[in-house]
């Protein structure tokens, strides 16, 4: 991967709660997305994971890892519940959710994964209505439902 393919600035995100923070340095400037059953019960959809060349984790005792595969380990915060980062054991490397970064225009997906485990309900590229969080929240309100 080119030089320009990589953010310049370092990237920090967090959890829900605030409780964690990870900052990545030379993040890739494309989102890889797995379709894994794992990644599925995981997050309740599909994975989308970013990367870089090196990586700064605070409030590590709010970590929790979870042993998910003989290869592989999945991390959240203990405190609000926030899916963290999956890391393939055989080379240490983590993708860490793309969510948690507030990310800059012009990101891409760099591939998709797994897409034979991929279940029909759901297709990136599929029409549906599309809403902003203030259309929904009036929309909710109207029909007496809450909002997160």
């Amino acid at each position: 991967m080119s030089e320009a393919t990589r953010l310049a600035e370092p990237v920090t995100g967090r959890c829900l709660c605030g409780a964690v923070t990870i900052t990545v340095e030379a993040m890739h400037a494309e989102v890889d997305i797995c379709h894994c059953a794992m990644c599925q019960r995981w997050g309740g959809a599909f994975f989308a994971g970013v990367k870089g060349e090196s990586v700064a984790v605070t409030g590590e005792e709010a970590v929790t890892v979870y042993p998910s595969s003989p290869w592989a380990e999945r991390a959240f915060c203990g405190t609000c519940g926030s899916n963290l980062w999956y890391r393939f054991l055989p080379t240490g490397s983590r993708s860490f959710l793309a969510g948690l970064f507030d990310l800059p225009a012009g990101f891409g997906i760099e591939q998709q994964i797994f897409v034979d485990e991929k279940p029909d309900w759901y297709d990136i590229l599929q029409e549906s209505p599309m809403k902003t969080g203030a259309q929904i929240i009036a929309e909710m309100a109207s029909q007496g439902g809450s909002g997160d």
